[in-house]
């Protein structure tokens, strides 16, 4: 009886040791355990992975929008330049005291014309006025906008070299030299002050923002700003200005459509602004006597430039009306 339960307690011994050392093997408990500490592991890495993946973009996301601010402060700035700036703008290479040299030049010889050709000193004294601030001013806002309107020609053009150049392999630095020294002004004067920026020690994208300081349009900003992002954020740089070259196109083609849309306004503002000279002149022709008391008598002068004063408000109303900005 003592041998049958001997037996009995070693059975259940070995049955007990089997059951805690070869049963989780058998049934896989121990590979669950194992392979959920695994999956624990890895949701962990992921979800630091994760955490990372998401700080990088916010940065880079706090980057670009600290590079736009900065842009859109440098543009507020730009609209009211100094004369050294315009007179940069307008490609001129004369210094701000040549500028003033000249201006005063202007004045006193509208001044001197008016006088001796019997105006008096009423109208002599605007009109001198008008040559020394005015004329020269306007000048430059001419050439400038000349200017300006041959970089936008040109512009589109240098960015597809630049973008097939980047497409073939070459660096950017030797694409920017290639338009400095293969295309026409004034955009081959322009890339070379960025090239030579970037000769001593500039930075490819504050280079480029010193373009719209020079050339203030909005197709010199969106260069910039395409250059700043792609090295702030990185991409396909290729990618980014064959857009802008494309947005440029666009822009161009919607200017000329608002430009031949507008042509019948144009035509409409000018034949009404050149009506008055043009019937004072039909009637000094016919009838010199009569139309000569707008510049003999005192009455007629004051009426003179009253209506000139009008006539130059209602010009620039109607040029308001036909200029479209977009």
């Amino acid at each position: 009886m003592s041998s049958i339960a001997f037996a009995f307690l070693i059975t259940v011994a070995v049955g007990g040791v089997l059951y805690v050392f070869i049963y989780p093997m058998i049934s896989g408990e121990k590979r669950a355990e194992q392979r959920l500490k695994e999956i624990s592991v890895d949701e962990i890495q992921a979800k630091r992975g994760g955490r990372k993946t998401a700080d990088v973009a916010a940065s880079r996301r706090q980057q670009v929008e600290d590079t736009l601010k900065q842009l859109e402060a440098k543009q507020k700035n730009a609209k009211n330049p100094p004369i050294e700036v315009r007179l940069q703008q307008a490609g001129l290479s004369i210094s701000k005291r040549q500028f003033f040299l000249f201006s005063g030049v202007a004045g006193l010889i509208s001044f001197v014309l008016m006088y001796l050709s019997g105006m008096g000193l009423f109208l002599a004294i605007p009109a001198g006025i008008a040559g020394g601030f005015g004329i020269p001013r306007w000048a430059i806002g001419y050439m400038r906008k000349k200017r300006e309107n041959k970089f936008i020609m040109e512009l589109p053009n240098a960015i597809d070299v630049i973008v097939r150049g980047v497409k073939a392999g070459l660096p950017i630095g030797d694409c920017i030299r290639i338009i400095a020294n293969e295309t026409s002004e004034p955009v081959k004067g322009e890339f070379r002050l960025i090239a030579e920026g970037q000769a001593v020690g500039m930075s490819l994208s504050d280079s480029a923002q010193k373009l719209y300081e020079r050339v203030p349009l909005p197709e010199a900003n969106f260069f910039g700003i395409v250059l700043a992002i792609q090295q702030q954020a990185g991409g396909n740089l290729s990618e980014a200005l064959g857009n802008l070259s494309r947005v440029l196109r666009e822009r161009k083609k919607m200017s000329a459509k608002i430009k031949a849309m507008s042509m019948e306004a144009k035509a409409s503002a000018a034949i009404i602004a050149s009506l008055p000279f043009a019937v004072m002149t039909l009637v000094y022709l016919t009838s010199p006597g009569y139309i000569e008391l707008l510049w003999t008598t005192p009455t007629g002068r004051v009426l003179m430039a009253g209506s000139a004063v009008w006539m130059l408000m209602g010009v620039l109303v109607m040029r308001k009306m036909i200029n479209f900005d977009f």
